[in-house]
């Protein structure tokens, strides 16, 4: 499951070279493993040039009201309800000028706290098919 992961647009038959499985075979588990509900979808992971962790804290509990002013900014990958300090955890990917703005919309709701990544730490396993 880790190089389908990694890289999902490998063939089957790649993937089966990779781990000792004919194409078919892989195909089949892929098939079983949607099935199953533990692949729930297949998606791309962009390279983004920022990303912000937003936690707020609302002042008032009009959740649904905030939740749809969130979702509303395509910049915004992820909104979660959380539970701890925060009331909300938001994922974005704001250029300058339009976290200045997200961030004055959101202060009408309550505080917040702004974390910008610095330097992305994640490792990553490359499957390279030559």
């Amino acid at each position: 499951m880790e190089i389908l992961q990694e890289n999902s647009r490998l063939t089957n038959k790649e993937i089966g070279a990779l781990i000792q499985l004919t194409g078919q075979g892989v195909g089949n588990r892929i098939i079983k493993l949607v099935e199953s509900g533990i692949i729930r979808k297949f998606s791309v992971e962009i390279n983004y040039p920022k990303t912000q962790f937003i936690r707020v804290f609302m002042d008032r509990n009009n959740y649904s009201e905030f939740e749809q002013f969130t979702n509303s900014y395509e910049a915004v990958s992820s909104i979660y309800r959380v539970s701890g300090q925060a009331c909300y955890m938001i994922i974005g990917h704001f250029l300058d000028d339009s976290l200045n703005e997200f961030i004055q919309e959101i202060s009408k709701w309550g505080r917040y706290s702004v974390e910008m990544v610095a330097a992305d730490k994640t490792s990553a396993k490359q499957y390279n098919m030559e």
